[in-house]
């Protein structure tokens, strides 16, 4: 689900605008509130490419004009996509993160952006494991999984392709399965509703654009009737 399929045009996008120009001040006073430990973006999802409005605190490097994340691009991709609360990740540095993103919609219940925040929570992690250990409770180490956070957005789509690829196999030693679950994977989570992103993963893979879309293609073919994720180019 992405909002190019919907218009932007007159009262809808004055409606919009004035969201994100309200949710402003709330950016700031969170980010006050919770000290240097707390980010918060507001992200205006019609712009994939440089959504970051928004921006206070300085925890995973955001700044006005970034792109958005691999979650950023998860939202996009679903059509019940709904606030996701209180989840824990990790940046590519080491820090460890409590996060929200909270969706934002218009009147019509389509989604145009989102609030997200992100608190560093490293060092209590560390403090948590020294007690654990000082009273004999310790165990092993959870596996956080790790996001993307990048100002541009071709980095964001390199790392999901890097998660996705098989380590052991090259594209060329891929059976046609494998290939279409790679496309597959990628749409789900809103890879091709990035501008020019269909002929970044082409270049990455080594096959030509018009092979990338009929692999695409035919990878929402056998994912069977349903909304899928707006290609940007959804057609050579």
């Amino acid at each position: 689900m992405t909002v190019e399929g919907h218009p932007d045009e007159g009262p809808r996008r004055a409606e919009r605008d004035a969201i994100l120009r309200a949710l402003g001040p709330v950016v700031n006073g969170v980010a006050a509130t919770f000290g240097p430990v707390c980010e918060v973006v507001l992200h205006d999802y019609r712009r994939p490419e440089t959504s970051v409005v928004a921006v206070a605190g300085e925890v995973t490097g955001r700044t006005v004009g970034g792109a958005m994340s691999e979650i950023g691009m998860r939202v996009l991709a679903r059509d019940d996509a709904g606030d996701e609360l209180n989840y824990i990740t990790r940046t590519g540095t080491g820090r460890t993160l409590k996060s929200s993103t909270m969706v934002l919609r218009d009147s019509a219940g389509t989604v145009f952006g989102a609030l997200c925040v992100n608190v560093d929570v490293t060092e209590v992690g560390r403090v948590q494991g020294l007690l654990a250990a000082l009273a004999g409770a310790g165990g092993p180490p959870v596996d956080t999984p790790v996001t993307t956070f990048g100002d541009d957005i071709e980095s964001v789509v390199d790392s999901l392709l890097d998660a996705h690829l098989p380590r052991d196999r090259s594209w060329a030693g891929l059976e046609r399965a494998r290939r279409l679950a790679l496309f597959r994977a990628l749409d789900e989570r809103g890879v091709f509703a990035v501008r020019r992103a269909i002929v970044q993963v082409a270049a990455r893979l080594g096959i030509s654009r018009a092979s990338a879309y009929s692999y695409l293609s035919q990878a929402r073919t056998a994912a069977g009737p349903g909304p899928h994720p707006t290609t940007e180019g959804a057609r050579p």
